[in-house]
C-alpha cells in the first residue's frame, strides 16, 4: 500500500531519518497545554515513541519515533485525551503567544484571548506557503513579534496631563526614542508622536500618574526567521479595536494568496511585488 507522505506531513507527521518513523507534532495554541493533556502526551510518548518529547521553538510538543503502523492508535489515543494533532506545511502555522496581561505584570494585551481566536478563524489555513503569527504582550517582547509574518506586540498610546506634573524628568530621561522633552520652565511637556512606538515605559515611570495611556496593538508585517532573516515591519499607528485588528488580518492573507507564487514566504512576496502595495492596503482598512 502506497503511502501519502506529503498528507501525513500536512498532518504534522514528519518523516525521520529512520525508516516509517515519524516525528508527531501536537497542536499548541499560544504554549497552553492543561496538566491532563500533558498526562496524554506522556502516555503516548512511552507507549509509542521512547518516552521523551521534544519541545519546539514555537512553543510547540512534538513525539518522535512514532512508527507508520502506529499512526491510526496514537490519533486515537491522542483524541480520546483531549490532544490534537498540529499542521505543517503551506498553512496558517502554530500561533505562539506570551501569557500576557492575564498573568503577567507587564503585559498590556490579552495574548492568550488573542491566540485563541486568531485559532480558531485563521488556524490550518491553507495558504501559498507557510505563515506565522505570534502575540507578545509588551515592549519586552519575550515573543520576538517581529519574527513572525504578522506579529502583534502589546503598546499604550500616552497622554499627557499637566495638572500632577512636577517635571522631574524621569519620563525624558527613560523614553527609550528620546520622543519627550520636558520644558519646566515653559510649564509643558512635549511628545514627539512620530518618534513614539508606544511602550509605556513614560507612564510606568511616572511619579505622579501625569501620563495615562490606553493599551492596543502594535503590528509588524513581514517577519522570516529560517534561511533569510528579516525583521517585520511597522508601518501602522497603534490599533485600539479587536475588529480592526481581524480586518487588517483579512486584508493581509488575501493580499498573500492573490501576489504570493507557490512556496513563496510572505516577506519574499512582498519584496518582489512591493511593500508599498501592502501598505496600502492597510492603511484602507486602518483609516
Amino acid at each position: 500500500m502506497a503511502v501519502d507522505y506529503k498528507e501525513l506531513k500536512k498532518g504534522g507527521f514528519m518523516r525521520q531519518r529512520q525508516k516509517d518513523h515519524f516525528s508527531m507534532r501536537l497542536k499548541s495554541v499560544g504554549g497552553h497545554f492543561t496538566a491532563a493533556q500533558l498526562g496524554t502526551v506522556q502516555k503516548v510518548a512511552e507507549q509509542y515513541g521512547k518516552g521523551y518529547v521534544h519541545l519546539t521553538s514555537r512553543q510547540g510538543i512534538e513525539i518522535p519515533f512514532i512508527r507508520l503502523e502506529d499512526i491510526d492508535a496514537v490519533k486515537k489515543a491522542l483524541h480520546e485525551g483531549g490532544v490534537s494533532v498540529g499542521v505543517c506545511g503551506p498553512r496558517v502555522r502554530t500561533i505562539t503567544a506570551c501569557q500576557g496581561c492575564a498573568v503577567c505584570a507587564s503585559g498590556l494585551i490579552d495574548t492568550q484571548h488573542l491566540a485563541h481566536e486568531f485559532d480558531k478563524r485563521y488556524g490550518g489555513r491553507e495558504l501559498p506557503h507557510k505563515f506565522k503569527f505570534g502575540f507578545t504582550g509588551c515592549h519586552n517582547n519575550c515573543l520576538k513579534a517581529e519574527e513572525n509574518d504578522f506579529g502583534v506586540k502589546g503598546g499604550v498610546e500616552p497622554k499627557w496631563s499637566s495638572d500632577s506634573c512636577t517635571f522631574c524628568g524621569v519620563c525624558e530621561a527613560v523614553c527609550p526614542e528620546k520622543a519627550i522633552t520636558v520644558k519646566a520652565d515653559e510649564g509643558k511637556v512635549v511628545l514627539d508622536e512620530s518618534k513614539c512606538v508606544y511602550c509605556g515605559k513614560c507612564i510606568k515611570s511616572c511619579p505622579t500618574d501625569a501620563w495615562q495611556g490606553k493599551a492596543g496593538f502594535v503590528i509588524s508585517f513581514g517577519g522570516l526567521y529560517g534561511n533569510r532573516i528579516a525583521v517585520g515591519r511597522h508601518f501602522l499607528p497603534i490599533v485600539f479595536e479587536e475588529e480592526k485588528l481581524y480586518e487588517l488580518v483579512d486584508t493581509t492573507l488575501a493580499f498573500f494568496e492573490k501576489y504570493a507564487k507557490p512556496s513563496e514566504r510572505f516577506a519574499n512576496c512582498l519584496d518582489r511585488v512591493g511593500w508599498d502595495k501592502l501598505e496600502e492596503e492597510v492603511n484602507k482598512v486602518y483609516e
